[in-house]
């Protein structure tokens, strides 16, 4: 009992810091903006069943998560910290029940600790567990559960029907419950890239036992359907049009929107972050192992990571953030190196040893060379103090003189016990010193217009020939409707309002409508969240907001 209270002691605290602390820090991005506008308007305007984003319909993906985000809303209005904090607990609720997996599989407890300490390093679950989007839900729906009195998870509880030679009811229950979850936070996405990647691993290397199982098996798709398909029925029923329009929408864009070529992934490895060079030795080591390191256990976790990753590579459409189930199965494999090592790592070959200490010291000379970086970007730009600098570079180098100690000794769990200390430091008390770096420090967020008197209750029209980005409207809080800007009947139709422009309005409104209509320059807005030198700075997001009145 003692060592499992340690257990869930260290990943609370671990979940705490990765997930928890500082959320706040960056700026919401587009996925975020169209989450938390959609939540928004269900809040509001009682759009619960047939979302609506910036007053249109918004079925481009599935409520449950937007749901989640909008009880946040209704609870404290605009409050990004809580909006993330339920992603946040999605993360949580995927660690707790990575560590359950490892632990059923393998039986040790160690190795389901430092897998999921690894899982919670990885930077790009760091991402998704402190931003309010879809994907760390439908994932965290196909992987874990709460126990008790919270939910359970399809994954593992679709192991036990499985694994166990007579299927319990609740077992099977429970697996369709939050498959059909999976399905309402994001459709078939963590179908395709997580559950049928691993069903065909452990398919073939465990020959699980399907006898006196298919009336579970049954009761657990027919559950899936209902809880799955339910909402997507009702929104074709009443809203066919629509439904089939998008849902053409949506898989065009698989194979014609963000095209990469089947290589793009190639460099998958980076995701996990700080682990990289882990990961690729505990790709290839079994080239170089002993035979009782080549089991059937780790090469079903291997399996499962290269699947998700040739399934994800064939679809045209690629993102790196996609990229974020095939972390999951990366974490037990590098777990179970780090646990070969700490186990045989004296009494194996040379090169064992070698590849321990080469990873250490890659590891260290990153973490060597923070304090120069903190110097340039944050101590000459007067972010932090002489005195704040030289604190905690000398914390780092501690961090980085124990890591090289760990590599002379021989010490695996010195080594992440180290790496673990660096982020729950960097995440509780630097982070908050790099949002300048992190975020563009001259941006101008549209956000302001909020305080000022002078538009209250005004609307705010954007011209219909130019796309509005969303995240304008998250910042306005505010609905941004299009308007035929070219046309003074349009115009005066809807005075007095606010017009947002590229340029200003003297260059585009028809030069007639200045009889009739007087304007004020409010100003210049850069919704920018990255820096001007950054490819990704876009024109797109800067605005002019004038107000428009009748003389």
């Amino acid at each position: 009992m003692k060592s499992k209270i340690f257990d869930w002691s260290v990943l609370g605290t671990v979940c705490l810091f990765a997930f928890f602390v500082n959320n706040e820090i960056i700026v919401p991005d587009i996925m975020e903006a169209r989450n938390i506008v959609t939540a928004r308007e269900m809040v509001y305007e009682g759009h619960w069943v047939v979302p609506t984003m910036n007053g249109y319909i918004r079925l481009e993906k599935p409520p449950l998560p937007t749901w989640l985000t909008a009880f946040t809303e209704y609870l404290s209005p605009d409050n990004l910290f809580l909006q993330r904090a339920v992603a946040g607990l999605a993360a949580c609720l995927l660690v707790i029940f990575f560590y359950l997996i490892a632990l059923r599989i393998i039986k040790s407890r160690l190795f389901a600790l430092v897998s999921s300490i690894l899982l919670c390093t990885c930077h790009n679950v760091i991402l998704l567990g402190r931003t309010a989007s879809w994907d760390i839900y439908c994932h965290a729906f196909m992987l874990m559960a709460i126990y008790y009195f919270f939910m359970l998870g399809a994954i593992y509880y679709l192991m036990k029907v499985f694994m166990e030679e007579n299927y319990l009811r609740k077992d099977s229950l429970f697996a369709g419950l939050f498959l059909g979850l999976s399905f309402m936070s994001k459709g078939p996405v963590a179908f395709y890239a997580l559950l049928f990647p691993f069903l065909l691993s452990y398919g073939y290397f465990y020959r699980p036992i399907l006898k006196r199982k298919w009336k579970g098996i049954g009761e657990m798709l027919g559950l899936f359907i209902i809880v799955g398909f339910g909402w997507y029925f009702f929104i074709y029923l009443f809203h066919g049009e629509e439904f089939i329009y998008v849902m053409n929408k949506e898989s065009n864009a698989w194979i014609n929107y963000n095209v990469r070529p089947w290589f793009y992934y190639w460099r998958f490895f980076l995701e996990t972050g700080i682990w990289a060079f882990l990961l690729l030795t505990a790709i290839s080591y079994p080239l170089y192992s002993q035979k009782s390191y080549k089991n059937r256990t780790y090469f079903f976790f291997l399996f499962w990571m290269l699947l998700i990753w040739i399934f994800l590579s064939v679809l045209p459409e690629k993102k790196y953030r996609y990229l974020f189930p095939l972390l999951i199965p990366a974490c037990y494999v590098m777990g179970y190196l780090l646990i070969f090592w700490i186990q045989h790592l004296y009494n194996s070959s040379k090169l064992d040893r070698i590849l321990f200490r080469f990873n250490c010291w890659v590891i260290a000379g990153c973490i060597s060379i923070l304090p120069i970086f903190l110097y340039y970007f944050l101590y000459k730009e007067d972010i932090i103090s002489f005195s704040l600098l030289i604190l905690i570079s000398v914390i780092l180098y501690g961090i980085t003189i124990s890591i090289v100690v760990s590599s002379i000794k021989l010490r695996p769990l010195l080594m992440v016990g180290s790496v673990l200390f660096l982020f729950m430091m960097v995440e509780s008390f630097i982070l908050p010193f790099l949002k300048d770096i992190i975020n563009n420090p001259e941006m101008k967020s549209i956000s302001q217009v909020r305080d000022l008197d002078i538009l209250k209750d005004i609307p705010f029209y954007y011209s219909q020939e130019e796309p509005l980005r969303i995240e304008l409207v998250y910042a306005a809080n505010r609905k941004i409707y299009p308007l035929n800007i070219s046309s003074v009947d349009s115009i005066k139709s809807v005075l007095p309002c606010a017009i947002l422009t590229h340029e200003r309005v003297g260059n585009i409104l028809p030069v007639q409508l200045w009889k009739e209509v007087d304007s004020l320059y409010i100003d210049y807005y850069d919704e920018n969240r990255v820096r001007k030198e950054n490819r990704r700075y876009k024109s797109a997001l800067i605005y002019h907001i004038t107000l428009l009145r009748k003389k």
